[in-house]
């Protein structure tokens, strides 16, 4: 519940979609139905009321949001609760979308693909720990994800196998409050880090030095026979081919045709 309507679902690390294997599926969406339902919507300005969720910070994506499960649910998926903008009495013109929940998504929805950004619970059943695994890394999202379970065999798994940036066991989003950890995505969740030593190093312009440990034996000063001016070109030409050839050669065999093409200058 935390993970998906914080902050209205306006979290970069927000739950956007929850997997569940055939045993715990049933039980969510019972659980999150009840729930959801008693989600109150308003302003903490109200003295004496208690609220969940308040405005988000724009009504422009309210359409996109519309049409994502309005879409969903013309192909199968189930809308159970809320879906829509809300004008709230007191609050006209206030920003205000229904807390949703949104039940038997399949991943090839609109809906499961994209990222909501607000207060909508998606449900997509699993047929099992592998299929589950497949789904979460079926987006081209891949920020952060939680994974839920006592089988530490199958926590294991998913937490290796789960192509993201950043993943919490047993939790939502706690390797956000740990900040000697790099925070951060893969995919079309970007690159880069913040934080923990990654961060740090990101921060930092680093500078490169090179010299010869063994000067005397060997030295990395260029080869007469590819000097400028350059004396013959096509030997200079076989110096130049043998050498990428032994430091690129994609086998044994280039590695050695390169060697051999060396032998002589």
């Amino acid at each position: 519940m935390r993970g998906i309507f914080q902050s209205c679902g306006q979290n970069c690390v927000g739950i956007e979609r929850v997997v569940a294997t055939p045993k715990a599926y049933p039980q969510l969406v019972s659980i999150l139905e009840s729930r959801i339902a008693k989600l109150r919507l308003g302003s903490i300005l109200d003295d004496g009321t208690s609220v969940d969720c308040g405005a988000v910070i724009s009504d422009a994506h309210f359409s996109r949001l519309e049409e994502l499960v309005a879409d969903a649910v013309k192909q199968g998926a189930r809308c159970l609760i809320g879906g829509r903008r809300h004008i709230h009495p007191n609050y006209p013109k206030g920003h205000y979308f229904e807390p949703t929940l949104i039940v038997d998504v399949t991943p090839s929805m609109a809906i499961a693909q994209n990222e909501v950004f607000g207060p909508i619970g998606l449900l997509i059943p699993a047929t099992s720990v592998s299929d589950a695994i497949s789904i979460a890394n079926s987006t081209e999202y891949a920020l952060g994800g939680s994974v839920f379970g006592w089988n530490k065999k199958d926590l294991d798994r998913v937490t290796r196998e789960m192509r993201c940036g950043m993943v919490s066991v047993n939790d939502f989003a706690v390797y956000y409050l740990n900040q000697s950890l790099p925070f951060g995505g893969v995919k079309g969740s970007g690159y880069g880090r913040f934080a923990g030593e990654e961060g740090l190093r990101s921060v930092c312009n680093l500078k490169a030095v090179a010299v010869d440990r063994f000067p005397r034996i060997a030295s990395t000063a260029i080869p007469a026979v590819v000097d400028y001016p350059l004396k013959d070109g096509e030997r200079g030409w076989r110096f130049t081919k043998g050498l990428i050839e032994l430091g690129y050669g994609e086998t044994m065999v280039r590695k050695l045709g390169g060697i051999a093409k060396l032998i002589g200058f």
